[in-house]
């Protein structure tokens, strides 16, 4: 006889059919956050997560040829089956026309529902694939392998899968969780500096949020981190990712708005939709976005100068942008104001600001005027109003 499973249900049916029926449907996710030293580890870790199933690997091209080449080879070597594929690297890729491509691959593939997607590469690499990975088949496995510092502290966990559309970004998306992610710090040392310093921008943004001990760390440490130092990385991705993991657990999918995680992310937001995706790292958008939030608390009085000043300072400091002259490209306060009215829109007519108080202490407010925003948008870097010298 055939191998087969024998279920029994013996339902009855209601007498009153009167009220509604309830549906319901529940589901708890939990992954492993795997701060590996070298790549041998990180193989050894990933091997243990895919448990000899099949692995579709996605990057994009340019970590196709610093890393993720050899990490399929290296898999195979173990006794993997793999395939491989890349798109063009950057901002602009993170789009529908990419995730259709790569459902297309997906298709001619010999993927199966219950076989392992690995998102290897940065943001933009971890954002579509996971959404990617959330569509196929209703949602196959995926394991993010983060190489970027932002993706290390940052994108990696939480599940919140998106690609961008025109009028904002990360407006087509979903919730799906990795089922692991494996994080080789190792692999931050092929980054440039300008992409170790927008790492740090999210990183700088917990500690402000729940962490004095990070924020100090990254105070102290900071000239190591930007040399991709593997000591002082491997315990910034760790803190980073504990305090990430924890914050989240609180509420996985969002139902709250009131966020401390979104800190500098209002204006981020907006700033990287006008700019054009891409032109702007989206750390560097986040660091300018959190010290408008921090001079609009300043202003409240919530936040005192001194540490308005050692916010400031520390972006400074690393060589993140603070004001509108410290962006890479030029971003018209109005226009930025323009784009915050498509976030109302999408939060159905409200705006959120996560202004801090302490670090380690925010406040959620939706009263912030729009005179607000505009003086913390062209205030100069001494924090006074009128546009940036």
């Amino acid at each position: 006889m055939a191998d087969c499973v024998r279920i029994s249900e013996r339902l009855a049916l209601p007498r009153d059919l009167a009220g509604p029926i309830v549906a319901s449907a529940r589901r708890s996710y939990e992954y492993a956050v795997h701060v590996c030293r070298d790549e041998q580890d990180a193989v050894e870790r990933l091997c243990s997560e895919i448990g000899g199933r099949r692995v579709a690997l996605i990057t994009d091209d340019s970590v196709a040829l610093l890393h993720a080449r050899r990490l399929a080879d290296r898999l195979t070597g173990a006794g993997l089956t793999v395939a491989m594929t890349s798109f063009p690297a950057g901002e602009g890729s993170k789009s529908l026309a990419t995730a259709a491509g790569l459902l297309d691959w997906l298709a001619g593939s010999a993927l199966a529902r219950r076989d392992v997607v690995l998102a290897m590469g940065g943001g933009v690499v971890i954002d579509t694939v996971g959404w990617v990975a959330s569509a196929y088949m209703r949602g196959v496995p995926y394991i993010n392998v983060p190489t970027t510092l932002l993706a290390h502290v940052d994108a990696a966990m939480g599940g919140k899968v998106a690609v961008d559309h025109a009028s904002a970004k990360n407006l087509i998306g979903s919730f799906y969780q990795p089922s692991a992610v494996v994080s080789n710090v190792g692999y931050l040392r092929t980054l440039d500096r300008r992409h170790l310093r927008a790492g740090l921008a999210e990183a700088i943004k917990k500690g402000i949020i729940a962490s004095p001990e990070l924020f100090e760390l990254i105070e102290q440490r900071h000239a190591d981190l930007l040399s991709a130092d593997p000591a002082a990385t491997a315990r910034l991705v760790h803190g980073a990712s504990v305090i990430k993991c924890r914050l989240i657990a609180k509420d996985p999918y969002e139902e709250d708005l009131r966020r401390p995680l979104n800190f500098g992310h209002t204006v981020g937001h907006a700033v990287e939709t006008v700019a054009g995706y891409g032109h702007v790292l989206h750390g560097e958008a986040v660091a300018y976005g959190m010290a408008c939030a921090s001079r609009i608390a300043e202003s409240r009085g919530l936040l005192a100068p001194s540490l308005l000043r050692r916010i400031t300072g520390l972006l400074r400091e690393v060589g993140l942008p603070v004001v509108l002259a410290d962006l890479p490209v030029p971003v018209d306060p109005v226009e930025t104001l323009n784009a915050l009215g498509q976030i109302r829109k999408i939060r159905d007519g409200h705006i959120r600001f996560v202004l801090p108080v302490e670090l380690g202490e925010t406040v959620v407010a939706d009263d912030v005027t729009d005179a607000e925003i505009h003086k913390a948008l062209v205030a100069k870097a001494d924090g006074s109003g009128g546009p940036d010298d």
